[in-house]
């Protein structure tokens, strides 16, 4: 394995093994047993546990903002029904996976927001840029006669986000897709309603 892919490798399994049981409880060295390396190759791409945090945070998303660009960016269909199918996209997927998953994004702002503040304020942007998705999205809908043109979209991204966030917390927690679907409902019909 070349040093490019030893480093990808090791991102690529720690996210996963970071997605299901949280960043804490994630050893270094459960890592590097999985990826098949020495200890050294890990302090070789990265000087600390927190900068190899950082680049699982930054890998996932960069990876979610493409899910989020093919969805809200799919000029195929209107902008209302681009978050409808991106919502309806997130409810199937945590449904497969029985609830257990989430978001990595937001399971980290659960754990490490009051641990580290580098943490904090690199997911504090990752939201930022999420929410702006959903406001041009949502700026979109004004613009061809499925917001009211009175709406913030940016006030309603940020309900969208927070929302959802709160409501896969919730999936998790109660182990059923029940308030995600209550959560895409409601939204469509009344802050989104047609």
């Amino acid at each position: 394995m070349d040093k490019k892919n030893t480093k990808e490798e090791i991102i690529s399994v720690g996210t996963g093994l970071i997605a299901l049981h949280g960043y804490n409880a994630t050893g270094i060295d459960a890592v590097l047993k999985q990826v098949g390396v020495p200890k050294g190759s890990f302090y070789h791409y990265f000087s600390s546990k927190e900068e190899f945090g950082l680049a699982v945070i930054d890998r996932f998303a960069e990876r979610y903002d493409q899910k989020l660009d093919t969805f809200l960016n799919d000029e195929d269909v209107t902008p209302r029904n681009r978050i409808r199918n991106y919502l309806e996209h997130g409810l199937a997927n945590l449904t497969q996976n029985q609830c257990s998953k989430g978001c990595l994004i937001g399971n980290l702002g659960q754990e490490l927001a009051d641990q580290n503040e580098r943490f904090r304020t690199r997911l504090d942007e990752i939201f930022r840029s999420w929410k702006q998705r959903f406001a041009a999205c949502l700026h979109e809908a004004q613009q061809v006669g499925e917001l009211a043109q009175d709406a913030d979209p940016a006030v309603i991204g940020g309900f969208i986000l927070s929302g959802w966030e709160g409501a896969i917390l919730r999936a998790k927690v109660m182990k059923s897709p029940q308030p995600l679907r209550d959560f895409i409902d409601t939204l469509f019909a009344t802050v989104l309603r047609s």
